[in-house]
């Protein structure tokens, strides 16, 4: 399995309009942060995870041709207002690309967006939503899903595991439910939401992803939505030696 960041920041991404750093050093390349969003390769296929509004510049720099399927975590504008993008990736595909969500996240999206769903005039579908209401076999791949704790709202959290290595997303929770630590327990890669040191009440903060981290038994910790009080640099030096802020366009591949 292969994972590509596309983005690690938070909803503003790193800086803010208005060239705001924050806390965060400049000079640093680290620390420019587009919305959150993954590339996974898993199960013989590329399925990308969120298309908030980055996503043309994320998938410009990452070389990206063609993508299998496309999962929306949630509704939130950072994490799904890319959707126009996607366009020239149906052409290539000859039709829509299947895009995955819980039907709740299917139905609001499909009311912001009903010309990539439907016959619009000239334009064609170029996407074709199917729910999520179980997990996934995929070639040798198996991909679970929980949901997650994000406000009043809930977001979908994901393990993707293959050939006895496993990877778990948990991007935009606040808390950590049972089902979630069944999911996530023992992954070798838990990539997951850490918005800033102090607590947030929609997404989650160092100290208790940390300890969660721990509880888990996870082999190493990325920490990703990053707002601009998480410099790089500082942050990287306060971890133990199994965590890590994540950063643009890192890959990792797990064998």
């Amino acid at each position: 399995m292969k994972f590509r960041i596309l983005g690690c920041g938070t909803s503003s991404g790193v800086p803010r309009i208005g060239n705001d750093w924050g806390d965060c050093d400049p000079h640093e390349p680290k620390n420019r942060r587009m919305r959150s969003s993954i590339l996974a390769e898993v199960g013989g296929e590329t399925i990308l995870v969120d298309c908030g509004p980055d996503l043309r510049a994320q998938l410009l720099t990452a070389g990206t041709k063609r993508i299998d399927r496309l999962v929306v975590t949630h509704d939130h504008a950072d994490h799904c207002h890319g959707i126009d993008e996607l366009r020239p990736l149906a052409q290539t595909a000859g039709g829509p690309i299947p895009i995955h969500a819980r039907q709740k996240t299917l139905d609001r999206l499909a009311v912001r967006f009903r010309y990539v769903f439907e016959n619009v005039g000239l334009y064609r579908p170029i996407l074709e939503p199917v729910a999520i209401d179980s997990d996934w076999a995929l070639g040798q791949a198996n991909i679970a899903f929980v949901d997650q704790p994000h406000g009043g709202i809930t977001s979908l959290g994901i393990r993707f595991e293959e050939t006895g290595r496993s990877c778990g997303y948990a991007i935009d929770f606040h808390d950590l439910t049972l089902e979630m630590a069944e999911l996530y327990r023992g992954v070798d890669l838990w990539i997951a939401d850490c918005l800033r040191r102090r607590p947030h009440p929609t997404h989650a903060h160092l100290e208790a992803v940390l300890g969660w981290a721990k509880e888990l038994g996870v082999g190493q910790l990325l920490l990703t939505h990053l707002d601009n009080s998480m410099d790089f640099a500082s942050l990287s030096t306060t971890l133990p030696d199994w965590a890590q802020p994540a950063f643009d366009g890192q890959e990792i591949e797990l064998r």
